[in-house]
């Protein structure tokens, strides 16, 4: 007796969208059904190396493509893996990933022409329900490859419910039955069928056979069943590349590169990757896991193979296909293999010397990558200290050099045009281009002609964990303290005069008056040999990458401590003349600390690390009416201290 079930909620929405929507490429329910048939092939392949006890071990792994025209039915069969009861309720019933609600407001979207259907669908991982675009029910009768377990059936008319009942099949797979609409009996045509196989689904594994083998004649499938990854580079047309790369991501938007190799030594294999168009992307990707997939010679035995690149190249989509792998490992086996390890090596040297030479020979190219995958290649530096080597040249930053923040230069282009007498690399962490451009650290640099990278992504202080030196040039932030830069470069004689220094016992009481009021929150207040243009300036006493902990942890939302710096100021600037002024004159004058707050609070702005900007409005606001003309004893500056 049938047993009738209610879709989830986000199914009904979803396949009241796909049966009203006005999507025009209805022949990609085909690819899709396709697609889940030759997954299900896949699952039981690696059953049959792996379990003795699989129903019809002896069956043909292949799939069925038949049309009764008078019965006005398509019906699509697999000698898969089966399934269950449960699995057609959990499978059919039920949306199991998270982008279902995603999916259906794209799918709102793509009626009203911004998205086009495939895009969506291909995205959300919901491609059985594309059936329902050309049907008016569908029956999906499927045996599991366990032995014993009884056959059922799952039967919709894209209503909100469907029917589980016990059914008959005499052999392991499943069989999709449509019901087609009036207006999709286009779909019973063999040359339709076939050259919709011939478009989307020709590099599918298993053979696929079309319509009924007429007396005489021999079956044949219609696909190629030819592993694209296994063919010759130069047979294979840039079309088909992407249509593979498209089923086997269902990422409609074509990738930014691919890497087709094949190796004899020292292990035998075959790949063929992808580097994708947009990282985000991944994120709402069927494809539920990173990693890629792992073939023993052309058997899927992982979907997710996580060992073959390191951590910091997962974004990489592909397939490797090795003759050295043993077919009959189990998983956990497979990952521990020594191939597995060879396998890594040369598959990540591989990738590594082919992102060196776009970066080197097409820069355009390469930046396009880096764009969307710059954050994981710089994680490469710290997390894979052995590949660092390799990782170093693929690094591109923003540079004083220019005004433009899209113009990125490598570590060797910074080396070379080093000025004269220099050594060291210097770099200014930022929280953005625009703020680090306008640091006050810069000034001693600017002056001598020296080149400071931007450290301007929130990774850069992470990466900077294993980056502390390149080709022996040491890498040093601009705000350290012991920087010499008297013998680098050459001094520009500035045009305007500036302001002669404060005489040293007038600066000296100034100096103290900074330190009395800002007490523990500055390690000390000095006299700074080096600013030209800006009053002041917070400087570390330590080196190192450590002393960058503080921005890792913010960036990973942990609790931190703002670091303790030195705060240095410019005897020259006026400001400090006009202060130094009023100290002496009228030294209860509430301005004088006002002033000295926001003198530190903005050299904290300035380095990224001001924990409460806003908290500044209210003393910034006061200091624009004095200013303005209001005299500053009748000004409340307390509780904006």
């Amino acid at each position: 007796m049938a047993e009738t079930f209610t879709f989830q909620a986000e199914i009904q929405q979803l396949l009241d969208i796909l049966i009203h929507s006005l999507y025009t490429e209805r022949d990609i329910f085909l690819r899709e059904l396709v697609s889940n048939a030759s997954d299900a092939l896949n699952r039981v392949q690696f059953e049959l190396l792996t379990n003795h006890e699989v129903q019809d071990a002896d069956a043909e792994l292949a799939i069925e493509i038949k049309a009764n025209e008078e019965a006005g039915t398509l019906t699509i069969s697999d000698s898969g893996i089966g399934m269950t009861k449960d699995d057609l309720a959990n499978n059919l019933g039920v949306i199991a990933r998270s982008g279902a609600k995603a999916f259906i407001e794209a799918a709102k979207q793509s009626t009203n022409g911004s998205t086009a259907s495939q895009d969506v669908i291909g995205q959300f991982g919901v491609g059985f329900y594309s059936v329902f675009m050309v049907a008016d029910k569908v029956r999906v009768v499927s045996r599991s490859y366990k032995k014993d377990e009884p056959v059922f059936a799952w039967e919709s008319t894209g209503g909100q419910t469907y029917e589980i009942e016990p059914a008959e099949r005499e052999s392991r797979g499943t069989d999709i039955i449509i019901t087609l609409k009036e207006d999709m009996k286009e779909f019973l045509q063999e040359w339709k069928i076939k050259d919709i196989i011939r478009r989307h689904s020709d590099y599918i594994a298993f053979p696929i056979y079309v319509g009924e083998v007429k007396e005489g004649e021999e079956e044949q499938p219609v696909n190629k069943q030819t592993a694209i990854w296994r063919q010759d580079p130069k047979e294979v047309t840039d079309e088909q590349y992407n249509d593979f790369y498209k089923m086997l991501t269902m990422d409609w938007e074509t990738p930014l590169h691919r890497i087709h190799m094949r190796a004899d030594v020292p292990l035998q294999f075959y790949a063929l990757l992808y580097i994708p168009s947009n990282g985000e992307r991944n994120m709402l990707n069927p494809r539920k896991e990173q990693g890629l997939k792992l073939y023993a010679r052309k058997v899927l035995i992982q979907e997710y193979a996580k060992d073959l690149l390191p951590e910091y190249l997962q974004f990489v989509q592909g397939v490797v296909d090795s003759e050295d792998l043993p077919l009959n490992v189990n998983r956990e086996s497979v990952q521990a293999n020594k191939v597995m390890a060879n396998l890594k090596k040369t598959i990540t040297g591989k990738v590594l010397s082919e992102l060196k030479r776009l970066a080197q020979k097409n820069k355009e190219e390469y930046l396009k990558i880096y764009a969307q995958f710059g954050r994981f290649i710089k994680q490469g530096v710290a997390v894979a200290p052995s590949d660092r080597t390799d990782v170093e040249p693929l690094l591109f930053f923003p540079t004083s050099t220019s005004a433009n923040p899209d113009d990125l230069f490598s570590l060797e282009d910074y080396t070379g045009r080093m000025a004269t007498g220099q050594d060291d690399i210097y770099y200014i962490i930022g929280e953005d281009f625009h703020s680090a451009a306008r640091s006050p650290h810069l000034d001693a640099f600017r002056q001598r002609g020296i080149e400071v990278l931007y450290f301007v992504d929130p990774v850069d202080p992470f990466m900077l964990m294993g980056l502390d030196a390149f080709k022996g040039h040491k890498l040093r932030n601009v705000d350290e303290a012991e920087i010499d830069l008297s013998a680098v470069g050459e001094a520009k004689v500035d045009e305007k005069p500036v302001h002669e220094s404060l005489a040293e016992d007038t600066f000296e009481t100034l100096l103290n008056h900074f330190k009395e009021l800002l007490g523990d929150r500055v390690k000390e207040v000095r006299a700074s040999k080096t600013l030209t243009g800006s009053p002041a300036r917070l400087v570390s006493d330590e080196s190192g990458p450590s002393r960058q902990m503080y921005r890792i942890n913010r960036l990973l939302d942990k609790d931190y401590d703002l670091p303790v710096k030195t705060l240095e100021l410019n005897p020259r600037h006026p400001l400090m003349h006009n202060l130094s002024q009023m100290l002496a004159s009228t030294p209860d004058n509430p301005l004088i600390k006002a002033v000295e707050e926001q003198v530190f609070e903005t050299a904290l702005l300035q380095d990224g690390i001001h924990p409460d900007p806003a908290a500044m409005a209210a003393r910034l606001t006061l200091l624009m009416e004095a200013a303005t003309g209001t005299q500053s004893a009748d000004l409340d500056f307390t509780d904006t201290e």
